[in-house]
C-alpha cells in the first residue's frame, strides 16, 4: 500500500522571492502571489500546513488594471455605524498613500480565510517603492511578467 505524503514542520523550506510589479497585470499577478504564498506550486504542498514561500512585491503602485477598470472598479467597507458604507475607487486608492493595498486586497482574497489563511497572509511584503528591506535574506527573483505575453499589457 502506498502511503500519500503529508509535509511536518520539520520537512518545510521556505525561501524568498522577489517580484516586480512594474505594468503587471493585477489579477493575474495576484492569483500567481496567492499560490505561491500558499505552496500550491511544491510537490510537499499540504492543505493544513503553512508551506508557501516569503514574496516580497516592489513596484505595487504601478501595477495594470486592464480595461476601465482603474476608473470604475470601487472598494466598499463599512463602518459599523447605520449607514457607515463607504466606497472608493481604484484610481483613488492607486494615486492616494498607501496605492500598496490594492495589490494587499486582490491577494487577501484569493487566500482561505481563517486562522491557516492569516498565517500566510503575513509572509507577504508590498512596497509601493522599489526599495525593499529584505536585501538581507537575498531574495531570489521572480520575473513574472515575462512568463507569460498576457501578463503585461
Amino acid at each position: 500500500m502506498i502511503k500519500s505524503f503529508t509535509a511536518t514542520p520539520k520537512d518545510i523550506k521556505k525561501e524568498w522571492i522577489l517580484i516586480d510589479a512594474e505594468d503587471v497585470v493585477l489579477g493575474r499577478l495576484a492569483s500567481r502571489v496567492a499560490n505561491l504564498l500558499r505552496g500550491k506550486h511544491k510537490a510537499t504542498y499540504t492543505p493544513h500546513m503553512d508551506c508557501g514561500d516569503n514574496v516580497v512585491i516592489i513596484n505595487a503602485e504601478k501595477v495594470r488594471l486592464t480595461g476601465n477598470k482603474r476608473q470604475t472598479k470601487t472598494y466598499y467597507w463599512h463602518t459599523g455605524h447605520p449607514g457607515g458604507i463607504k466606497e472608493r475607487k481604484a484610481h483613488q486608492i492607486l494615486d492616494g498613500d498607501y496605492p500598496e493595498r490594492v495589490l494587499t486586497k486582490a491577494i487577501e482574497r484569493m487566500i482561505p480565510r481563517g486562522p491557516l489563511g492569516r498565517q500566510q497572509m503575513k509572509n507577504l511584503r508590498v512596497y509601493a517603492g522599489s526599495e525593499h528591506k529584505q536585501e538581507a535574506q537575498n531574495p531570489r527573483v521572480y520575473d513574472f511578467a515575462s512568463e507569460n505575453a498576457k501578463n503585461t499589457r
